[in-house]
């Protein structure tokens, strides 16, 4: 009996264990195979572009007026007012201003230093037509920024204000009033700077002599710059557009101003400089604009500009130029603009361009001379003349025939009066005879 018991016991345990091991292998199962698992779906991601904005950059937005969306990092609606122009990074969970760009600010738009701290995650920064009172940038800010704009605003700048931002890469200034005693005390410590535009700034002094060596775009135009143009500048290898338009600089043209090889744009108008275009310009194959307008250069023009292939702006007018202009029509109608206008030593060869092109200049006599003007003409017709200011009329044998014929007709004219009166007398005089 003893052991039909053991027996029974033994037989319940077994069943027990291989239930509970089926019980086991059902549970775990479904880990057991997570090949044929359905995976478990991720949490739901918020794009890139949506991601929100630093709150305190927002918060820095507002504090200073400027109306902007909930997020500014997302492209602003095409109707509505448009808020500044941002571009932000993509870091999370906020993302952080790369980039802003304020255009016609509102009269209640003030800086706050508080404000900029908290944008000093800024690389950019523009001002158009915003004519705020500027303040002292906050150092992380200035030392961050490599591109700064200013366009009629921030009312009036300084030299050492500007001087500050001595990361910049990109620096353009322009109808904006800077106190400085010359540009060397904006530019000398941008060690990095590569494009400079300060033009119509007020700015006086002379040209720096150290100029950054990865300078590709030099515009000082508009400003009170006195002196002469340092052989220093022509040192910038890399350097493809030059403007020094509308100064007062005077002396030469530097001889060495062929070495700028990579220039393309060369502007020096309305300035004093003297004496003559440099041979080595010849050697600017890649020059597409070249104005030397109003100044007093002298001498004639160089046979070499019409060499110049890619030219396309020739200006040379309202010089002291002499001589024959050595360019013929092809030259002239390769270019889109040509002027050479109020150079009144200088004239144009008829056999070469025709006796109607108007140039502003007069076309040369047999000794390569100007020819005189026409003698002036009454009120009546000086507006139909006006614009003939290169005397087309020269040259023109027509107009000669019908200036030599007017004393012939006079003369004809008087001999067939003569001869009616001596006529008339003979037959009065037969005719007394006869009634006598």
């Amino acid at each position: 009996m003893a052991l039909y018991l053991l027996f029974l016991l033994c037989v319940l345990s077994a069943a027990t264990f291989s239930f509970s091991s089926g019980a086991g292998t059902a549970a775990t199962s479904p880990t057991s195979s997570p090949a044929t698992a359905p995976a478990p779906k991720p949490p739901p991601s918020t794009p890139i572009s949506s991601a929100a904005l630093d709150p305190k950059q927002l918060s820095a937005l507002e504090s200073l007026n400027i109306p902007t969306s909930k997020n500014p990092c997302s492209p602003p609606p095409r109707s509505g007012g448009a808020p500044p122009t941002a571009t932000c990074d993509s870091s999370r969970p906020f993302r952080h201003l790369v980039s802003l760009t304020l255009t016609n600010c509102s009269d209640d738009v003030a800086l706050s230093l508080t404000a900029l701290k908290s944008l000093s995650t800024l690389t950019s920064l523009s001002f158009i037509d915003c004519p705020i009172s500027p303040i002292r940038f906050p150092p992380e800010l200035s030392s961050n920024l490599r591109s700064f704009t200013c366009i009629s605003s921030l009312k009036k700048l300084t030299g050492v204000w500007l001087s500050r931002l001595h990361n910049a890469t990109d620096l353009t200034v322009s109808r904006v009033s800077i106190t400085a005693s010359g540009p060397w005390v904006i530019l000398s410590g941008m060690k990095f700077l590569h494009s400079v535009t300060l033009s119509q700034a007020n700015l006086s002094g002379v040209l720096p002599k150290h100029w950054q060596p990865n300078l590709t775009y030099v515009d000082l135009s508009g400003n009170n710059l006195k002196g002469k143009i340092p052989a220093s500048l022509t040192r910038l290898e890399n350097l493809a557009h030059l403007n020094l338009s509308s100064n007062s600089l005077n002396d030469t043209i530097p001889s060495s101003i062929g070495d700028l090889s990579a220039l393309q744009n060369l502007s020096l108008a309305k300035n004093s400089l003297s004496g003559s275009i440099p041979e080595s310009l010849a050697a600017l194959p890649a020059l597409t604009h070249l104005d030397l307008s109003s100044n007093q250069l002298n001498e004639s023009i160089p046979n070499f500009i019409r060499d110049m292939k890619k030219l396309k702006y020739l200006n040379l007018a309202g010089n002291n130029f002499r001589g024959v202009l050595p360019f013929n029509s092809t030259f002239i109608k390769g270019l889109e603009v040509f002027k050479v206008g109020d150079n009144s030593n200088l004239c144009y060869n008829r056999t070469t361009l025709g006796s109607k092109v108007k140039l502003g200049i007069a076309p040369c006599d047999k000794h390569g001379l100007p020819m005189s003007p026409p003698p002036a003409k009454d009120s009546s017709s000086s507006d139909d003349s006006s614009d003939s200011s290169d005397y087309d009329d020269y040259g023109n044998s027509e107009g000669k025939k019908k200036h030599h014929s007017g004393p012939n007709k006079v003369v004809l004219g008087v001999a067939i009066g003569l001869a009616s009166i001596v006529f008339l007398i003979v037959f009065l005089v037969c005719l007394a005879k006869c009634c006598k």
